[in-house]
C-alpha cells in the first residue's frame, strides 16, 4: 500500500459524526428515535389526512368500535378517538418539551453556578435539598387550585392552564439536573485548559460559555431526552386527577381520565392514550440512553 493510498483511507472524521456512529450503534435509540419520529410525525402530520374535527359530536355514532370512518372508534358523545388522541398529543408533547427547556435551563443555571463558584455553592444545594425535600404531588395540587382561576381569567382557559401546567412542571423538575451540572463541573473546573484560561485573563462568563459547558454539554442532554418524559407523565397525572387542562382541550392524560368511566364500555378509550404515552415516555428513555453512550469520551476515543 503505497502512502497516497494509505492518506486517501484516513479520511478525518468529525466529533459530530462520531457521535452519530455510536448513537446509531446502540439499537435500543435507533429503534426509540423511529418510535419517537413515527410519534412526531402521526401527532402534527395526522390531522391535515384525518382532517375530523377532535371536539365534533356526533351522538349517533357514540360508543363505537374502531372502523374505516374512526378507526379508534367513538367516545360516549361521539368524538373520533383517533383525532382527539392526535391532538392530545400536540398539547402533551408540547407541555413536555416546554416545561424540560425551563427545568433545563434552572437546572444547567443552579448546576453551573453551584459548581464554579465556591461560596455559592453552599446556599445553592441547600436550596436544591429543600426542593427535593418536597412532597412533589401536594404542592402541584395546592399550586395549581391557587393559581388556575386567576390564570384563566389572565390568559385564558386554554393558555392559561398551558403556562401554569409549565411553571409548576418546570420549577419542581430542575434538582437533578442541577446536582448533575454541578458535579460535571467541579470536575472540568480545575483541569489544565481552565485554568489556562484563567491565567491567560479570559472574564470567567467567558470561560463558562466557551470552555465549561461543552464539556457538561452530554449531562445536559441526557437530562433534557429524560425530562421530557418525565414532565408529560408528570402532566398526564395532573390531567388524570381532573386538575389539567378543560375537557374541550384533549391532553392524553385528560382522555385516560374521561374514559376510565366508560372501560368497560369503550375499552379503546384508555387503551389508546395509555399506550401512546407508554410509546412515547419509552422511547425518549431509549433516545436518552443512546445519546448518554454516543457523548461518552470513552467511547468516542474508541
Amino acid at each position: 500500500m503505497t502512502d497516497a493510498t494509505y492518506i486517501e483511507d484516513e479520511k478525518p472524521t468529525s466529533v459530530w459524526g462520531d457521535i452519530w456512529r455510536q448513537f446509531r450503534a446502540h439499537k435500543g435509540g435507533v429503534a426509540g428515535l423511529v418510535v419517537f419520529l413515527i410519534i412526531l410525525f402521526t401527532v402534527y402530520v395526522g390531522p391535515f389526512i384525518h382532517t375530523i374535527d377532535p371536539n365534533k359530536i356526533d351522538i349517533r355514532a357514540k360508543n363505537q368500535g374502531p372502523s374505516l370512518a374512526h378507526p379508534f372508534g367513538t367516545d360516549n358523545l361521539g368524538h373520533d378517538m383517533l383525532a382527539q388522541v392526535m391532538a392530545g398529543g400536540q398539547i402533551s408533547l408540547a407541555v413536555g418539551i416546554t416545561a424540560m427547556l425551563l427545568a433545563l435551563f434552572l437546572g444547567t443555571l443552579v448546576g453551573v453556578t453551584s459548581g464554579y463558584f465556591r461560596r455559592l455553592d453552599g446556599p445553592l444545594m441547600r436550596v436544591t435539598d429543600l426542593f427535593l425535600a418536597l412532597p412533589l404531588l401536594p404542592v402541584l395540587l395546592v399550586v395549581i387550585l391557587l393559581f388556575r382561576d386567576s390564570l384563566r381569567s389572565t390568559f385564558g382557559p386554554e393558555t392559561g392552564i398551558f403556562i401554569l401546567i409549565v411553571f409548576v412542571i418546570g420549577i419542581t423538575s430542575w434538582m437533578h439536573t442541577a446536582r448533575i451540572v454541578r458535579g460535571d463541573v467541579l470536575a472540568v473546573k480545575n483541569q489544565e485548559f481552565i485554568l489556562a484560561a484563567k491565567s491567560a485573563g479570559i472574564r470567567e462568563f467567558r470561560i463558562i460559555l466557551r470552555h465549561l459547558l461543552p464539556n457538561v454539554m452530554s449531562s445536559i442532554m441526557v437530562s433534557a431526552t429524560l425530562g421530557i418524559a418525565s414532565a408529560i407523565i408528570t402532566e398526564s397525572a395532573l390531567s388524570f386527577l381532573g386538575l389539567g387542562f378543560p375537557s374541550d382541550f384533549p391532553t392524553w392524560g385528560r382522555l385516560l381520565y374521561d374514559g376510565a368511566n366508560f372501560l368497560q364500555i369503550t375499552p379503546a378509550r384508555v387503551f389508546w392514550p395509555g399506550l401512546a404515552i407508554s410509546l412515547t415516555v419509552l422511547s425518549i428513555n431509549y433516545i436518552g440512553d443512546a445519546v448518554r453512550d454516543a457523548l461518552d469520551p470513552r467511547m468516542l476515543k474508541r
